[in-house]
């Protein structure tokens, strides 16, 4: 049974979501703040985070941030009212997975959180099935129907990027950083020309297509959509 860490102050929320959680078959762990996740982390394995933004104390994303920089490696969903565009950017860069906007639908909580355990898994083993195509970070190999390459590494880390989230935009800026990092002298043309590059690679992949999401950045779809 997966354990799922709720964190959030809302008790009524709190106890909501884990009763959805325990209904479902998970192990729900209760806290109601930063401090008192910790805690819990220092003591239990944990599958899955689920924090909202707004506690007392450290807020969600310092939460997360605080995470990640401690080593914690697994998913975590921010579910909060903070729902602008500014505010998904900042958790998103503090190292959040997902992100849901309340109300939410309890469904889609747990359809988000299926999602993610099933990425964990495939991190955890470093290598990541699309349709019949399969990935292997270890040797920064693609095998489809037309046989396996070994693509360059920055080339690999973006197709295995794309296709670890399917039908998610990401931002240019969000490539830039992730793949090249932050001090990388590395431009917008430089992201393009990778970009060309696999889709000239993977023109007869009939698994997925890269697509071009004008002004703003490119995302990953299964053929046909």
């Amino acid at each position: 049974m997966f354990n799922i860490l709720v964190v959030e102050d809302d008790k009524d929320l709190n106890s909501l979501f884990c009763r959805t959680l325990s209904k479902n078959n998970y192990n729900p762990i209760s806290a109601a703040n930063a401090s008192e996740a910790f805690d819990i982390l220092e003591n239990d394995y944990v599958d899955v985070v689920i924090s909202d933004v707004m506690m007392p104390g450290m807020n969600g994303f310092d939460f997360v941030k605080n995470l990640r920089e401690s080593l914690y490696e697994m998913p975590v969903l921010i579910i909060t009212a903070k729902g602008d565009i500014h505010d998904k950017e900042t958790g998103f860069k503090a190292g959040a997975d997902d992100y849901l906007v309340k109300p939410i639908d309890l469904n889609e909580m747990l359809f988000r959180i299926n999602a993610l355990l099933r990425r964990a898994k495939s991190a955890s083993e470093r290598r990541l099935t699309f349709g019949d195509t399969v990935l292997e970070y270890d040797k920064w190999t693609v095998t489809d129907k037309d046989g396996s390459q070994i693509l360059p590494q920055k080339e690999f880390q973006l197709l295995y990027k794309l296709l670890s989230y399917p039908g998610q935009i990401f931002t240019r800026q969000q490539i830039l950083d992730d793949i090249w990092g932050y001090d990388d002298v590395a431009d917008s043309h430089t992201l393009d020309v990778h970009m060309s590059r696999l889709r000239e690679r993977f023109k007869n992949n009939t698994d997925f297509k890269i697509i071009t999401i004008r002004g703003l950045g490119y995302r990953a779809v299964k053929y046909g959509t």
